[in-house]
């Protein structure tokens, strides 16, 4: 059997939506990969050398309320445009290292939402801060772009949901997350004064996400909902709109075979209705909050390698509920 290439092994991590995570540094690694090989065949033509820069800036979140409003895309791409090696390296590692956790205890479907959402309060505070703060007055020309506030809503968020959980860092042992998380917010703050403030302020924004969504989060209140429901949404719609057009390409709409359905039983409607306010569609019986903190303490004091088979499954179910 031959051995599948790098680009299947890519294809087929994109089709797998059980790892979000790695499709979130997939697309942050490429992108970065695709502009510099372009800037590097620009260059060896002796075309146009800062096409980088201008597309960075087109790509970036603008401070300007104006220019803005004429690219609508920034809120987004700017998190998944990184402006030198070292700038992608230090994110995806705190990405991979920490989001691990965070999507061991909430599922895939929350990491993708927190990410998102996280940066998108990074480029609400940074923009804020440009607009109202005299330190950034006449500033108005500054952009942002990096997954920064996005990885330190992940880093936050861990933290806040699992404190004690132990990291190994080098030369220092084991950390617990909160204390981690922690000095990674206070250099930031200690930062805001220098000359990346714009991009502290942006840091910022996302750790306050963070923070607040795991609390939302643990009040029943999921802030990053639509983002999920966005995601499970898409390619359904995908799916739908190749069927129709394969049904128009032979002259007919494309139907399956009709099918009888028992109908459920009150037990399991009810399982749906409420699987459905929540977002989840899961039949499965439901973990309760006290089950979910059990597993977690046990996470926060021994790792999650510690748990054993039941304890992992009660943690997959919750990520569902």
């Amino acid at each position: 059997m031959p051995q599948s290439s790098l680009l299947d092994e890519l294809k087929d991590t994109f089709r797998h939506s059980e790892n979000r995570l790695n499709q979130l540094i997939l697309i942050n690694v490429g992108v970065f990969l695709v502009m510099k090989i372009a800037v590097v065949v620009l260059t060896l033509f002796k075309l146009h050398t800062g096409w980088y820069d201008s597309l960075s800036r087109a790509l970036g979140v603008p401070a300007s309320l104006q220019l803005l409003i004429q690219r609508p895309w920034s809120p987004i791409t700017y998190m998944f445009i990184h402006s030198d090696f070292f700038h992608l390296l230090f994110n995806m590692m705190w990405l991979y290292g920490i989001g691990n956790i965070l999507q061991s205890l909430l599922g895939a479907r929350r990491i993708l939402a927190i990410y998102i959402a996280g940066g998108l309060a990074g480029a609400v505070v940074f923009i804020l801060a440009f607009n109202l703060l005299p330190l950034f007055q006449g500033l108005r020309d500054h952009y942002a772009v990096g997954a920064s506030a996005s990885v330190l809503a992940v880093v936050v968020g861990a933290a806040t949901l699992s404190p004690d959980y132990p990291i190994r860092l080098f030369l220092l042992g084991n950390v617990r997350l909160r204390y981690l998380a922690l000095a990674m917010v206070v250099m930031d703050l200690l930062s805001l004064s220098g000359s990346n403030a714009g991009g502290h302020f942006a840091h910022l924004g996302g750790a306050v996400f963070g923070y607040v969504y795991i609390k939302r989060l643990q009040q029943g209140q999921n802030l990053g909902l639509w983002i999920e429901q966005f995601f499970d949404a898409w390619p359904r719609f995908m799916a739908r709109k190749k069927d129709d057009s394969k049904g128009r390409s032979i002259g007919h709409a494309s139907r399956g075979p009709l099918r009888v359905v028992k109908s459920p039983s009150p037990v399991a409607t009810t399982a749906v209705n409420r699987g459905t306010a929540r977002g989840s569609s899961d039949l499965t019986p439901r973990v309760s909050q006290q089950e979910i903190d059990a597993v977690l303490d046990k996470i926060s004091k021994r790792g999650y390698d510690s748990l054993n088979a039941s304890e992992k499954e009660i943690l997959f179910r919750a990520s569902r509920q």
